[in-house]
């Protein structure tokens, strides 16, 4: 799940400041210890070292500001090969690449879509799954990972 808007506010520019962009972040809420997960990623790719500094220098904004109540895990990431969509203009930027969408209900009988992204035209995005395009309103979407060739 998407973490909150004012956690995100607070740290997109602390990695932005530090030469990364910044994919999107995941909170996952739990009884005893959610997890926030920062996704980040920049040209030269990603390396542990990376991840390390961006987790301290976040670690000690949140420490301060607290957006979160209770205990919770900070993890710091890549985004993998299968990058997960968190802005739709990922749509457009990625498009030619490989993709697969889960639904939030049914359409035409089916809740995922697997193929090679289209893009972005207006709210729908475009996806060309066995040879035909199929069109999907940004609101039926629940979920999109990126494929990216290693």
């Amino acid at each position: 799940m998407r973490a909150p808007d004012r956690v995100i506010n607070l740290i997109r520019p602390t990695v932005e400041g530090l030469g990364y962009e910044f994919v999107g972040a995941e909170y996952h809420p739990a009884r005893r210890q959610g997890l926030l997960r920062i996704y980040i990623d920049s040209p030269e790719g990603v390396e542990v070292d990376d991840c390390a500094r961006v987790s301290h220098q976040v670690s000690g904004v949140l420490d301060v500001e607290d957006p979160i109540p209770g205990e919770y895990t900070l993890e710091v990431s890549s985004p993998g090969l299968d990058r997960p969509v968190f802005e739709w203009s990922d749509f457009e930027r990625f498009a030619g690449e490989q993709a697969r969408i889960r639904l939030r209900g049914l359409i035409n009988g089916r809740r995922k879509l697997q193929g090679r992204l289209v893009g972005l035209q207006g709210d729908t995005v475009v996806i060309e799954e066995d040879g035909e395009q199929v069109a999907v309103s940004l609101t039926d979407i629940d979920r999109a990972f990126i494929e990216l060739e290693p």
